[in-house]
C-alpha cells in the first residue's frame, strides 16, 4: 500500500489488503462415530454466522473458523468453543488445509458467497448448513441441489422455522384439507430494515465532489478524514475477499459491510430473499408453490444497483393434483400489505406488520408470525376453526424436531442427526427436496422486480413492470427476446470472478 499523504490520497480509489493465513492446522483422520464429535468449519462468524457457529459448536468440534473481517474473526476466536480452532480469512485455504478434519461446514456469508463456498465444501464430501436464502441467483440454487444429490452429503438451509413442530403441523393440516383446496396465497413483510433505494453508491471521488460543492472551505479536511476512515476500515477487512465472486467496486464504510449488503443487487437478494425463505416455507410445502409460470412486479423504483425501497410481486402457479391454478402475492416494507378487503371476509381487522394468509375453499389460514409458528384457521365471517390434530386427524404424520432449546439450535442439530444417520432426508430443509426449489421460486420474484425499475412520483409505487414468463424446468425466460428491460437473464446465472468455481 502506498504511503498516505495529502498529495496522493485522492488518487487512491480503493485500498485492498492481501489475503493472509492467520493460522495453519494439522490434518487428522475424522471419525463419524456418535461417540466422537464431528469436525466443523465455519465460514462467516459475525452476526447470524456467529449464532450458527455457536449452535454447531454445541454438537461438534470446531476445527477452523473463517471471516474476511479480522476483528470479527479474532473476537470469535476468544470464545471457549473456538480457542483451538485455526483462523483464516479465505475459506478456500481453510477447506484445503483441514479437508481431512472436517465433516460439516456452516456457511453464513453475504448471499453472493453462499453458493461458491457451499459448492466447494460439498464437492469435498462435506455436509453443509447454509444460511437463507440458499443462494443469490436461481441457477446457483439449482446447482447446489444437483451437487447435493450427486455427492449424497447432508444439507440444511438456515430457515430455522422449518424445525418448529407448529409449522410442521400447519403444513400437515393444510395438506389434510382444513381449509380445502388453495385458492390464493398472500405474504407480506416489514422488511427491509436496512437501506435500499436508488442512487446510494458512494466513492471517494463522488464524496470529494459533493464536499467541495457543499462546503468548499471545509472540503479538503472532510475528504482527508474520510480517506483515513476508509483506510482504517481496510486494516481489518479484506475487501477483495469480501467482494469475492462479484464485480469489483470501491469499498465505502457503512453501506456494504457488515449488514447493508442485503440492499444491493450484486451482493444480496433484498427483502424478498431475506424473509421469504422463512415466511413462504409453510405455503410452499403445503400448497405446492413450485415452478411458477410467470411473475410480474411493481416497485418504488430502483437503479439496477440497489433494490427498491418497496415492492409488490405477483406469481402465477399452474394447477397440480391438489388444487387449480393460483396466484401468490408478495408485499415488502412496513405498512405495505394486501388490501383490507382480502382480510375482511375472515374477520381480520388489524393485520400484523408481517404475515401469511392462505385462502382456501372452506376458510383461510392466517399467521402473523414470520415462521408460521403461530396461526389460526378461520371461516368466512371470522369464526376460528377449532382443530385438534390428534383427534380430528388421527392419521396425521408429523416428524417432530428434537428439542435442543430453540428452533435455531434444533435446525442445526437436525443436520448433525442426518450426518450420523447418513440420511440427508432427515433434514427438512435439505437442498434437494426443499431449500433448492424454494429458493428458485422466491428468487424468480427478483427478476420481476428488476423489470419494474420505474417507481411512482415521490417514492410511491409505480405501475406494473414487464411480465416475466418462465420455463422452470430449463431456467429460461421464454419471452426474453421481447422484453425491453436489459439484464434480466444475467440474474439467473452469475459470472464469477477469477479464482472461484461455479460449474
Amino acid at each position: 500500500m502506498m504511503k498516505s499523504t495529502r498529495r496522493n490520497f485522492l488518487k487512491a480509489a480503493t485500498v485492498t489488503s492481501v489475503g493472509f493465513l492467520v493460522a495453519e492446522g494439522n490434518a487428522q483422520e475424522t471419525s463419524n462415530s456418535p461417540n466422537e464429535k464431528l469436525g466443523v468449519a465455519c465460514i462467516g462468524v459475525g452476526g447470524k454466522g456467529g449464532g450458527d457457529a455457536d449452535n454447531a459448536a454445541k454438537f461438534g468440534n470446531v476445527v477452523a473458523i473463517c471471516d474476511v473481517d479480522k476483528q470479527t474473526l479474532e473476537n470469535k476466536g476468544k470464545g471457549a468453543a473456538y480457542l483451538k480452532a485455526k483462523q483464516y480469512i479465505d475459506f478456500r485455504e481453510m477447506l484445503e488445509k483441514h479437508e481431512k478434519e472436517i465433516d460439516i461446514v456452516t456457511i453464513s456469508t453475504p448471499d453472493h458467497m453462499h453458493a461458491v463456498a457451499t459448492l466447494m465444501a460439498m464437492r469435498m464430501g462435506k455436509s453443509c448448513y447454509t444460511q437463507k436464502p440458499l443462494t443469490r441467483t436461481i441457477y446457483e440454487a439449482r446447482k447446489l441441489a444437483e451437487v447435493a444429490k450427486e455427492t449424497g452429503v447432508c444439507t440444511q438451509m438456515g430457515n430455522q422455522g422449518t424445525a418448529l413442530e407448529t409449522s410442521r403441523t400447519a403444513i400437515a393440516l393444510l395438506k389434510a384439507g382444513v381449509i380445502g383446496k388453495t385458492l390464493e396465497v398472500y405474504v407480506w413483510s416489514n422488511r427491509p430494515v436496512w437501506a435500499q433505494g436508488p442512487d446510494r453508491r458512494m466513492t471517494l471521488e463522488r464524496f470529494a465532489d459533493d464536499a467541495r460543492k457543499k462546503a468548499p472551505d471545509k472540503a479538503e479536511k472532510a475528504i482527508w478524514d474520510k480517506f483515513t476512515d476508509v483506510q482504517r476500515n481496510l486494516t481489518r477487512l479484506d475487501w477483495k475477499l469480501w467482494i469475492g465472486t462479484a464485480k469489483y467496486r470501491e469499498f465505502w464504510p457503512g453501506i456494504y459491510h457488515s449488514f447493508q449488503w442485503r440492499g444491493w443487487w450484486d451482493f444480496g437478494s433484498g427483502a424478498l430473499g431475506d424473509m421469504a425463505c422463512h415466511q413462504v416455507t409453510v405455503p410452499f410445502a403445503a400448497c405446492g408453490l413450485k415452478d411458477p409460470t410467470w411473475v410480474r412486479a411493481k416497485s418504488t423504483g430502483h437503479d439496477f444497483d440497489s433494490y427498491p425501497a418497496s415492492s409488490i410481486i405477483e406469481f402465477e402457479f399452474p394447477a397440480n393434483e391438489e388444487r387449480g391454478k393460483i396466484p401468490f402475492w408478495w408485499y415488502d416494507r412496513k405498512g405495505n400489505r394486501p388490501p383490507q378487503e382480502v382480510f375482511a371476509p375472515y374477520g381480520i381487522e388489524k393485520p400484523t406488520d408481517s404475515g401469511v394468509l392462505i385462502v382456501g375453499e372452506k376458510g383461510a389460514f392466517y399467521s402473523g408470525d414470520d415462521y408460521c409458528g403461530k396461526y389460526e384457521f378461520r371461516e368466512k365471517g371470522g369464526k376460528i376453526i377449532p382443530v385438534n390434530p390428534e383427534k380430528d386427524y388421527p392419521d396425521l404424520k408429523i416428524d417432530k424436531a428434537e428439542d435442543k432449546g430453540n428452533f435455531d439450535t434444533n435446525n442445526m442439530y437436525e443436520l448433525f442427526r442426518a450426518v450420523y444417520a447418513k440420511d440427508p432426508k432427515i433434514c427438512h430443509s435439505n437442498f434437494v427436496d426443499r431449500a433448492g426449489p424454494l429458493t428458485e421460486t422466491i428468487l424468480l420474484g427478483n427478476l420481476a422486480v428488476w423489470a419494474a425499475s420505474n417507481g411512482g412520483p415521490d417514492g410511491t409505487m409505480g405501475d406494473w413492470g414487464e411480465k416475466i414468463e418462465w420455463d422452470a424446468k430449463n431456467l429460461v425466460v421464454t419471452n426474453l427476446s421481447s422484453l425491453k428491460t436489459r439484464g434480466v437473464a444475467d440474474l439467473i446465472k452469475p459470472v464469477y470472478s477469477d479464482g472461484y468455481r461455479l460449474d
